[in-house]
């Protein structure tokens, strides 16, 4: 079955980006001149996807603002002739049917994906986390939908990272390599504190069965005293299998200011538009105070 529909959980309130995100969507957020969200909209439109599912919260209406139709600014760049703007603009709001879930209590991200199962429906489904930004020729989701084209279960990215790192993510319990990226998924453990499995991070893009969806209605709360997408993903891996992928790419989590501008400076140097300008600005940066 076709991989339609991907889940954006939204509802976070982006606290290690203030005061950026007093009163703006951390998902708003511009890397050079394009929000964290749309990076991450067009990379699952270039992978197929159909319908893009935000789980938003009482705070998030810029984010659907921004996928919306703007006539007044349409009328403006019309009259002054900016029609190649006019033409990005429209592009904008009509690349993908968005769909908007509400998250009414913050319980975490497995909670966050579980909202939007009615509209999912009994498919397969990926989930994307926009903090994570990745650069890359194919598309990573576009990846992950090839891997589960080619297995028919559950495939999560992974990511190689240092060991005193480990507790930052959720790591996982490597089982048998299918190929050079691809492995079965024995295990994984939420943000372990101490004896990681692996140095194997589950990142920001998953591709999902809809026995994940029915794992999430019975999942405990767990690390955080949150309901963690994790532990369904492990229950799905005991009772049928999971797979991971090591994602060809670089990824960068834009959630923190280090990441975004590690971002900015590597995404300025790819672009045919800006690569002489950055090189200009680098060499000739003072560091000298």
């Amino acid at each position: 079955m076709k991989v339609r529909t991907a889940v954006f959980p939204v509802a976070g309130l982006g606290t290690r980006l203030l005061p950026a995100t007093k009163s703006m969507p951390k998902e708003m957020v511009t890397l050079i001149d394009k929000p964290l969200i749309q990076y991450a909209v067009e990379e699952v439109i270039a992978a197929g996807i159909e319908r893009v599912v935000f789980v938003s919260a009482r705070s998030k209406r810029a984010l659907e603002d921004h996928f919306d139709r703007t006539p007044e600014l349409e009328y403006q760049l019309r009259e002054s002739g900016k029609l190649d703007v006019l033409e990005e603009m429209q592009k904008l709001s009509d690349m993908c049917d968005v769909t908007y879930v509400r998250q009414k209590n913050p319980h975490g991200l497995g909670h966050a994906v579980l909202c939007a199962k009615d509209v999912v429906g009994r498919e397969p489904f990926a989930v994307i986390l926009p903090d994570d930004i990745i650069m890359s020729k194919v598309p990573v989701t576009a990846q992950l939908v090839e891997q589960f084209n080619r297995t028919k279960k559950s495939v999560v990215s992974l990511m190689e990272v240092p060991s005193e790192d480990t507790s930052k993510y959720g790591i996982v319990v490597p089982g048998d390599k299918v190929d050079d990226r691809l492995l079965k998924l024995e295990g994984m453990v939420e943000k372990p504190k101490e004896n990681p499995p692996s140095n194997l991070a589950i990142i920001g893009r998953y591709i999902l069965t809809p026995e994940v969806m029915d794992a999430l209605e019975t999942t405990r709360r767990g690390a955080g005293g949150e309901i963690q997408l994790t532990d369904a993903i492990l229950d799905v891996a005991v009772n049928s299998r999971v797979y991971g992928y090591r994602f060809e790419g670089k990824r960068f989590d834009c959630g923190n200011k280090f990441g975004l501008f590690e971002a900015a400076v590597n995404f300025a140097l790819e672009r045919d538009d800006m690569r002489e300008y950055a090189i200009h600005v680098i060499k000739g940066l003072d560091t000298s105070f």
